[in-house]
């Protein structure tokens, strides 16, 4: 499992980098076509990396004056092609988002196939 922890990690690292870059077609092409992302009461099918996007071209206020943010990891299953992460989100000195990452091998490396919220 430490190619696939190392593999994810690193996969983190250039997603945050992204976030704090406020490079939102980067973060777009981290996500695969097509995706799923899942919240209380509400599905989102992402068929088109331009919804992913602009999503996070219009959310960049959340994260106002987040200049460096660190992450935990915890690989909760592999299987061929497939890694499920509970990745927490640490930034303004305290954990402020968790999710699970489905993420999917695809040539390029890593893609998030499933997002999910957790507690």
């Amino acid at each position: 499992m430490t190619e696939a922890t190392d593999n994810v990690d690193r996969f983190f690292d250039r997603y945050a980098a992204a976030l704090l870059a406020r490079d939102a077609k980067a973060i777009a092409g981290m996500y695969a076509v097509p995706s799923l992302i899942l919240f209380p009461g509400q599905s989102i099918p992402v068929t088109d990396t331009g919804q992913t996007e602009a999503f996070f071209a219009s959310s960049w206020g959340q994260y106002e004056g987040v200049d460096t943010m660190e992450k935990r990891i915890d690989i909760m299953a592999v299987a061929p092609g497939f890694v499920w992460a509970d990745v927490t989100w640490t930034y303004g000195g305290e954990p402020r988002e968790r999710f699970c990452y489905q993420l999917a091998e695809r040539a390029g490396g890593y893609q998030i196939a499933v997002l999910t919220p957790l507690a």
